[in-house]
């Protein structure tokens, strides 16, 4: 099984996905994020953009690689990314389930005010550009799409650790029998 950590840049996707492995059975964490970070490493460079996710090969590459982990492994991945455009969405929910991989879709989830004082607060990464010019797609796709596709964890007033808490209760509550 996959659980999808999304949401926006700075909501605190990768350190709940730290969180929460451990407290899932066989779980283990994978970052799209470094499939992105392959694909920007191909030289001569592919086509100019300013996010590796509107590179096609992104999509299927973060299925087929979610797959091969899975079949090696098998248990739990949690994946922490960020996908606002639905139609990625859709390629990598439905490539998961051509492969029969069963996917639980988390969006963290923040008012405004609170993400951008954590985004321009934030002591390990710093002050981000990149992070606040994603705010507004972030509440466009919320509002469009993005919250009706997946379980919202509201983490203005909650840690990481206990969004961690709160998604793996409801992982564990409802478990797929088989390829879990």
């Amino acid at each position: 099984m996959i659980v999808w950590l999304n949401g926006t840049h700075g909501v605190g996707k990768t350190t709940t996905s730290r969180l929460l492995q451990p407290l899932l059975p066989d779980a283990r964490v994978l970052d799209p994020e470094k499939v992105g970070e392959t694909l920007m490493d191909v030289r001569p460079t592919l086509r100019a953009t300013d996010d590796f996710q509107h590179w096609d090969p992104w999509r299927p590459l973060v299925v087929e690689t979610a797959r091969q982990v899975l079949d090696y492994v098998g248990g739990t991945l949690v994946m922490p990314q960020t996908v606002l455009v639905q139609r990625y969405w859709r390629e990598i929910a439905d490539g998961l389930a051509r492969h029969g991989i069963p996917v639980r879709h988390f969006v963290l989830h923040t008012d405004q005010t609170t993400l951008r004082h954590r985004i321009e607060h934030d002591t390990d990464l710093g002050p981000s550009t990149f992070r606040l010019s994603r705010v507004e797609p972030y509440a466009e796709a919320a509002r469009t799409w993005l919250h009706a596709a997946a379980e919202v964890v509201d983490t203005t007033r909650a840690s990481a650790a206990q969004a961690a808490e709160q998604i793996a209760a409801s992982v564990l509550r409802t478990a797929p029998v088989g390829r879990s």
